[in-house]
């Protein structure tokens, strides 16, 4: 199972293994948080794209587009993959404030696609 939620948000057991997809570490949050077991930073978005985008609800359909073709050749899907088939669930964190228009929301939708398979 994939779930998806604010790195602010409180830890809970359901959550199974969090990991934090953003490129950036979130402000205020530790190091050794349980907030945060994983960082997965080289699947966010490239530092080039990030700055695009700006978390702005006008590029939203844009950023998405362009993000999942930045996933289809990124290995740390992969990664992400292997995590999950291992550990379930797994809970995407990111630290926007804005809970429709970021880069976990879009991973979130790419893996689920990818999970499904071209049959589906």
């Amino acid at each position: 199972m994939l779930k998806l939620k604010r790195v602010y948000e409180k830890y809970d057991v359901t959550d199974g293994k969090r990991v934090l997809v953003d490129r950036l570490w979130p402000r205020g949050v530790r190091k050794n948080s349980p907030n945060v077991e994983l960082w997965l930073k080289e699947i966010a978005p490239t530092d080039e794209l990030r700055k695009w985008f700006n978390h702005e609800p006008s590029r939203w359909e844009s950023f998405k587009k362009k993000y999942m073709r930045e996933l289809e050749e990124n290995p740390a899907v992969d990664k992400l993959l292997e995590i999950m088939a291992s550990t379930d669930p797994v809970t995407l964190v990111y630290s926007a404030s804005d809970t429709e228009h970021n880069n976990a929301v879009v991973l979130y939708e790419y893996i689920r696609m990818k999970l499904k398979g071209p049959s589906e």
